[in-house]
């Protein structure tokens, strides 16, 4: 008897597995074109800025400061929608990537009168983000905002230079706009910022993550942030003792990693690798570390201390003698 039910089971079991449909199969998704879809994420985005208003608190060194409300125009509404006010100035920055140019959206609340990052410093942000989608429900289709995440009392240094490619390029391209302000330590140990630089970026799914979505957001999801930039960390990507936004030649405030052949005004002697992420900026052979001169006496580190050993003060020569082991 036993016998008999398990050869049941496995004829049962058999028959299930064979008699699947092939439509069973889970299907893949190709990649959509990411200039199709950059079409569909800045119409969505510009309905979302044209049928919304923003509420912004002024609360100077309380931490609701710059908060944020963005609600849907009531029917009938008087509201002035975010594209139509003009209280904050909405900007457009255009960002190249994956051959096409995105236009990447962003209201400034208040600068900041502090100073700016680079984009490959750390930020110490508070932010707050939502996903643009649209939800079919009785036949009708709906653009909805729905949050997925806020940070309020941030604790920690958050990288522009992980953003420097997708995911998330557009914080590295916005962060740079705006200011740092002043912060004071109060009595209870908690530290209340003012001035800062405050605003809203209206990103693309392209410049955001695109097809892989992440946790609760879906694939193909322009994000909106509402951000308040309290303190930047300056970084030395490469470690060559110079920091990182120092090594931004042209001085506009962006360094960039460009395809081969392409001239990269932050590239000094042309090898391909910005000076910010280059051990050997000018490309004769001595790392940028052992070139750097010391302000206080004129020579480069680390061999400020080592003496001349004949009469020979330069200090190309002086550097060339001890690493060649010539100099005793």
């Amino acid at each position: 008897m036993n016998k008999f039910k398990y050869y049941f089971i496995l004829s049962i079991t058999t028959i299930s597995l064979f008699s699947c449909s092939k439509n069973d199969t889970p299907t893949i998704e190709p990649l959509r074109d990411y200039a199709v879809q950059n079409a569909t994420d800045n119409t969505d985005i510009e309905e979302y800025l044209k049928t919304n208003y923003i509420t912004v608190v002024n609360h100077p060194g309380f931490i609701d400061d710059q908060d944020i409300s963005i609600v849907k125009i009531p029917a009938g509404g008087t509201q002035k929608s975010i594209w139509d006010q003009t209280t904050y100035e909405l900007k457009i920055r255009n960002v190249s990537l994956h051959d096409i140019t995105y236009k990447l959206y962003y209201l400034v609340l208040r600068t900041g009168t502090g100073i700016a990052p680079c984009n490959a410093d750390g930020v110490l942000t508070s932010y707050k983000g939502e996903y643009l989608e649209r939800i079919t429900a009785s036949g009708v289709t709906t653009l909805t905002a729905t949050p997925f995440e806020e940070v309020k009392y941030p604790q920690q240094f958050f990288s522009l230079f992980t953003t420097l490619d997708i995911p998330l390029r557009a914080w590295s391209e916005i962060f740079p706009q705006f200011k740092t302000g002043t912060y004071a330590s109060n009595s209870d140990g908690t530290v209340s910022y003012n001035d800062f630089g405050a605003g809203v970026m209206f990103i693309p799914s392209g410049l955001a993550y695109f097809a892989s979505g992440q946790g609760s957001i879906p694939s193909y999801a322009p994000l909106v942030f509402g951000f308040k930039l309290y303190e930047i960390q300056r970084t030395d990507q490469d470690g060559d003792g110079i920091p990182s936004y120092q090594e931004d030649v042209n001085g506009d405030g962006f360094m960039r990693i460009l395809a081969t052949g392409v001239v990269n005004p932050d590239d000094t002697d042309g090898d391909g690798i910005p000076n910010f992420l280059d051990v050997d900026d000018d490309g004769d052979g001595y790392g940028t570390k052992i070139e750097i001169k010391n302000p206080a006496t004129g020579l480069s580190y680390p061999f400020a201390s080592i003496p001349s050993c004949d009469g020979n003060t330069t200090d190309a020569a002086r550097i060339k003698k001890h690493l060649d082991k010539n100099c005793h």
